[in-house]
């Protein structure tokens, strides 16, 4: 669980850009963006979890502007991140000159976490959390921060659990900005990845109950690369053992239903080492694999 030497970008940082212009923003979200903004400077200094995605990259560039050189963009590397994502990641930070740092995670070697029930991201978080607060320490941030909107309340996510246990910020969600209100700021700004399809860990594409191994994780990540060389944007691959499920959104789906394109999906697929290869006709679907799990669990959302 030790954190990495690597570090991208240098303390010696420009003075932050000047606060973002809410001219044409509809007036609630520019309100939004002013709580935001004040909650940032409240905390003197800043870590924030970034993982590239639309809602922790807008975070953390918003801090870096608040705050200037106290702040530190924290990137965790693991086998459950993708190899683009990562590049994508560090891409955005290097175009800003935002400072960050990449630090190994290890909630691959938690047994609670390769078992991989419905408490598998309380474990990621928890283990992320948990390398920061040590970085944290040494580099002298009291405090840090994550990614959640204010609609990630409403969806199951026990990661919110192990931030809790950690006392760790949710500047985002305490704002009142939703998903809508991030990616229309991030698109004001000129950040290119403002209608980035959501990217969760690669752990989220395998079915629970199932071990999730580094074997497991490089086949999804496989899989997905081809679907992606076949022009498709937004989707999954559910991984069910020998069974590859595809679920690619209704927007592209026509696409999808010729049989030339479902040849070559099942051609990559196969060639990526399943052996069943399902395509599903309700489409992609953020979280889908939890349809499976009990009412009461369900019913605990963040908790």
């Amino acid at each position: 669980m030790a954190a990495s030497s690597q570090i991208d970008g240098t303390a010696q940082l420009p003075t932050a850009p000047e606060p973002e212009d809410v001219a044409g923003l509809p007036a609630e979200t520019a309100q939004r963006l002013t709580a935001l903004e004040t909650r940032i400077a409240q905390t003197g200094s800043l870590m924030v979890a970034y993982s590239g995605g639309v809602d922790s990259a807008f975070l953390a560039a918003t801090a870096f502007r608040v705050l200037g050189s106290r702040m530190l963009a924290v990137l965790a590397d693991s086998p459950s991140l993708a190899r683009r994502d990562l590049d994508e990641a560090r891409a955005f930070a290097e175009s800003l000159q935002m400072p960050l740092r990449v630090v190994a995670t290890s909630e691959l070697e938690r047994p609670e976490y390769q078992r991989n029930d419905a408490n598998r991201c309380f474990h990621c978080k928890d283990e992320l959390f948990a390398v920061m607060g040590s970085l944290g320490a040494e580099l002298g941030f009291a405090q840090i921060a994550y990614g959640m909107n204010a609609d990630d309340t409403r969806d199951y996510r026990p990661g919110q659990r192990a931030a809790e246990q950690h006392a760790i910020l949710a500047p985002l969600a305490d704002a009142g900005l939703t998903k809508l209100d991030v990616r229309t700021l991030a698109k004001a700004a000129g950040y290119p990845l403002w209608d980035r399809p959501a990217a969760p860990c690669l752990s989220s594409r395998v079915e629970y109950g199932r071990t999730v191994t580094r074997e497991v994780l490089e086949q999804v990540e496989r899989s997905e690369e081809c679907l992606r060389q076949l022009g498709f944007r937004e989707f999954r691959v559910r991984h069910h053992g020998d069974l590859a499920r595809v679920e690619i959104s209704r927007s592209e789906l026509p696409r999808a239903l010729s049989i030339d394109m479902l040849d070559a999906i099942t051609s990559a697929l196969k060639q990526a080492g399943y052996q069943f290869v399902t395509l599903d006709c309700t489409g992609f679907r953020s979280g889908s694999m939890n349809v499976i799990l009990p009412a009461d669990i369900l019913a605990r959302r963040g908790a």
